[in-house]
């Protein structure tokens, strides 16, 4: 039996992928196109395993997905691979138009054609997951319930419009042609082999350097935050006994200010890693222009996900948050190796 995974050299499908043969026999076929937040580094532990298929490649291109599908015969695709930052998509949206929904369209494309062309019994096992974002339903006040599965897609960025447009191709896919989708839509991942241009990774990595900690705005922007083993294990889950054609909501049950976050990961490495002269990181904290349309909140009623398959995030933000900042300061070399130039000019180019 094999899995095809899409973007498994990125942060959560990498994250995914390092779960998946830790606990399973079963063959990974992982395609990644190695863009800047690509990392083969976070794939080292698994380089020389048996079960592990790394395939060099682009999900635009149709005419490897269709290789590639007829060669290893999987029996359910994960459709990780996307452009994901929010700011990057402001500056550059082209780029998520092409891999987002183009990408998700081809990808589509070349798992109808395999899906129609198997005997029956396997047809009907097959499943074709799409790993989407809570940022497609827009933005909530603050006395408003969360995100259920049944919100309206409301998306604010070039980022959560491409990722709302591939969520609307994959539920097309399964009403037009009867291929067997699920999606899964979640919260802000946080964890270990984040590409330091998301929130807490900067943090923890710009305190460390003795640099600013950038803050948009006021900071009071809300976000649920979800560890990245716990979004793997729903991912997992949904997969093993979701119902085709259906959406579950992921969330860490976290709901935190931005500024929140920011002051726990400096009290944290205060105590981890004190600075030299004995004073907070907390000084370092900076606060910046806030970037156009930014969603005031977010937050995930995963109770769908929980009442029918039994899942819950076993983490909890202080434990995840805390085996987050331990990662990073145990794997200096993983960060020193992303952030080469590409990256700091990026940074530079942002936060000024």
């Amino acid at each position: 039996m094999t899995i095809l995974v899409t973007g498994g050299a990125g942060f959560i499908g990498g994250n995914f992928v390092l779960d998946w043969l830790a606990r399973h026999d079963e063959t990974l076929v992982n395609l990644d196109a190695l863009t800047y937040a690509g990392n083969l580094e976070t794939l080292k532990s698994v380089q020389a395993h048996p079960g592990h298929v790394f395939v060099h490649g682009d999900i635009l291109d149709s005419a490897l997905l269709d290789q590639l599908l007829a060669r290893h015969q999987p029996r359910a695709v994960i459709h990780f691979a996307a452009e994901s930052h929010v700011d990057r998509s402001i500056h550059g949206p082209m780029a998520f138009i092409q891999t987002n929904i183009i990408g998700t369209f081809q990808l589509l494309e070349s798992a109808r054609r395999y899906w129609q062309g198997l005997e029956a019994r396997r047809q009907q096992d097959f499943r074709f997951l799409h790993v989407s974002t809570d940022e497609v339903y827009g933005s909530l006040a603050a006395d408003d319930a969360p995100f259920s599965e049944r919100h309206p897609q409301q998306p604010n960025s070039p980022y959560s419009a491409s990722k709302a447009s591939s969520d609307h191709l994959v539920r097309a896919w399964h009403h037009t042609y009867g291929l067997p989708v699920l999606t899964t839509n979640c919260s802000n991942n946080y964890g270990p082999y984040h590409f330091p241009e998301k929130l807490i990774p900067l943090v923890i990595l710009n305190a460390l350097a003795g640099e600013p900690l950038p803050i948009y705005g006021d900071g009071l922007q809300v976000r649920d935050w979800l560890f990245v083993s716990d979004h793997c294990s729903a991912v997992r889950r949904v997969l093993e006994a979701g119902r085709a054609g259906e959406t579950y909501n992921v969330g860490g049950c976290n709901e935190k200010t931005n500024l929140e976050v920011v002051r726990t990961i400096c009290s944290l490495l205060d105590g981890l890693r004190p600075r030299a002269d004995g004073r907070s990181y907390a000084e370092q904290i900076r606060f910046v222009s806030d970037r156009p349309g930014h969603d005031r909140r977010y937050a995930i009623d995963a109770g769908k996900l929980e009442r029918e398959l039994g899942w819950r995030p076993a983490e909890t933000f202080d434990s995840g948050i805390r085996k987050t900042i331990e990662w990073y300061l145990a794997n200096a070399e993983w960060t020193a190796h992303v952030r080469d130039g590409s990256y700091r000019d990026w940074v530079s180019k942002q936060y000024g």
